[in-house]
């Protein structure tokens, strides 16, 4: 695990998240047009003549993480060696303990102004709105860390996740108890966890999937190149080792009614020539489940990507 000096914006690696003396605080933000990476931070800190100095979204986070008593910080745009294949499939399945481990969580919201109490309204619905929630990724940096921080765009806080909980489930139509670490995530049925990523969107394909791994406790090889094949190759993994019927789904939203229809479907009938996958492609093309889950009712209905 590489691991960002949060004093000099230096490379130090830990064989794993527990040895880290102090902890560490971890970014979660919507990737920008000029983002550090891991060739460029490496390159800077082996340059002693070129000081490294981060762009200003990271300089800013690395302040306040220090500020906050923190020596080591983690990002995913510059911690992780994506010209490796094998570092880069160990970070994507090591992420969500990353997270999970992590001792605070900055999460910055480039386009949600601060706004003072006369103009709160305003600012709220842009929180709802704000990108971040729609991006594949950031589902997981919600659900594992504990102590998960809210920024706006000027680095002023609006609050802890136990805090907004309520206002998250508005906008994430995620339960605000499984926020909270009322509830475990893992009650929730695979279909409804599911759900929760159905309206967002990857810039690749196969990260629809990768990006979910730490919600269904999946460790499997990635491989870009093979598009949405990498949504059922989870499915298919997940139902190794689950026994919740609601694995069970058919692309594109049809709701399979019972268990003959499930079989005609097995058996080729002609009448669903016109469904080839049992296991969806893409997690905006599930949720209806072959028992139904009420439960995941209010999730399910929301199918569409942005």
């Amino acid at each position: 695990m590489w691991l960002l000096g949060t004093a000099r914006a230096n490379l130090v690696f830990f064989p794993q998240p527990e040895d880290v003396r102090g902890g560490y605080a971890i970014l979660s933000h919507t990737w920008g047009r000029e983002e550090e990476t891991f060739q460029k931070v490496q390159k800077l800190n082996e340059d002693s003549n070129s000081p490294f100095s981060p762009e200003e979204q990271l300089q800013s986070f690395l302040k306040l993480a220090e500020q906050h008593g923190y020596k080591y910080a983690w990002v995913d745009t510059c911690c992780i060696n994506k010209e490796s294949s094998s570092e880069l499939s160990e970070g994507i399945n090591s992420m969500f303990r990353y997270y999970a481990l992590s001792n605070i969580c900055c999460v910055y919201l480039s386009d949600v102004k601060y706004s003072d109490t006369a103009n709160s309204d305003k600012m709220w619905v842009a929180f709802k709105k704000s990108r971040w929630h729609w991006r594949g990724w950031t589902l997981q940096e919600l659900i594992a860390s504990r102590m998960l921080v809210f920024y706006s765009e000027e680095w002023v806080c609006l609050g802890t996740k136990y805090e907004l909980a309520d206002r998250l489930e508005e906008a994430t139509q995620i339960s605000a108890a499984v926020l909270r670490f009322e509830s475990p995530f893992t009650d929730a049925s695979i279909a409804t966890r599911i759900s929760w990523a159905a309206r967002r969107d990857t810039t690749r394909p196969e990260d629809a999937a990768y990006s979910l791994f730490g919600l269904f406790g999946v460790n499997m090889p990635t491989l870009y190149g093979e598009g949405r094949h990498a949504f059922c190759r989870l499915l298919m993994e997940i139902s190794k080792t689950s026994r919740d019927p609601s694995i069970f789904l058919l692309g594109e939203g049809q709701y399979v009614h019972n268990l003959d229809r499930l079989k005609s479907y097995l058996q080729g009938n002609p009448q669903s020539q016109n469904r080839r996958h049992l296991l969806p492609l893409r997690p905006s093309a599930t949720l209806r489940s072959v028992f139904y889950d009420p439960s995941a009712r209010s999730q399910t209905g929301q199918n569409e990507v942005r």
